[in-house]
């Protein structure tokens, strides 16, 4: 799938394909349940994503025995394909810029479970980097601008900011609990051994 927010959303479906077959109501029910806050996803955009990865050989339709049928109507379900898993152990393991910007971090964390420690990691100092660039861009801003601004523009600002500063203390507390667990998943050497 070409294009950024194409990926997000391929790495979105086979995301949650891996979990369970699912039609396409469901997927796009846990997509808004599991995303919800960083994004709401149309049928307009999964719908065609859906016929990408099924012509690209990553997920495979499945038609209900005419015994399950309800109501006249079939609902396709959707399952991953060795392939598929493939492409999502792929797009898990890339850990460059695009995974944490705002369009895709959201969608990258929803699945940091299958997400090997390493990949988690820098995708986490990523993003706080990121957003400490943003913090001294918006500082530098409304320094100079402060006494140009109404009271509630630099309100705005002020909460703005704040949201920011709570997000890179968010993610200080992950890197540090990520950092913590690999520490003590590294087996200790016995140096008694050497001699």
């Amino acid at each position: 799938m070409a294009g950024g927010q194409g990926r997000v959303l391929e790495l979105a479906v086979l995301g949650s394909l891996h979990e369970t077959p699912l039609h396409g109501y469901e997927l796009r029910k846990r997509l808004n349940a599991l995303l919800g806050m960083f994004r709401a996803f149309s049928y307009g955009s999964l719908y065609p994503c859906l016929r990408s990865l099924l012509a690209q050989g990553l997920i495979a339709e499945e038609q209900p025995a005419p015994a399950a049928i309800v109501g006249g109507r079939s609902k396709i379900v959707y399952k991953l394909t060795a392939e598929g898993k493939e492409r999502l152990q792929d797009l898990l393991t890339q850990a460059g810029p695009s995974a944490w910007e705002d369009e895709s971090f959201g969608v990258h964390f929803a699945f940091f479970r299958h997400t090997e420690a390493e990949v988690r990691l820098r995708i986490l100092e990523g993003r706080r980097s990121r957003l400490e660039e943003r913090l001294d861009a918006v500082r530098t801003a409304l320094a100079r601008t402060r006494e140009r601004l109404d009271s509630y523009t630099l309100e705005l600002q002020r909460h703005g900011l704040e949201s920011v500063e709570r997000e890179v203390r968010w993610l200080n507390e992950l890197i540090a609990t990520e950092r913590r667990a690999s520490s003590e998943e590294r087996p200790e050497r016995d140096t008694s051994t050497d001699e």
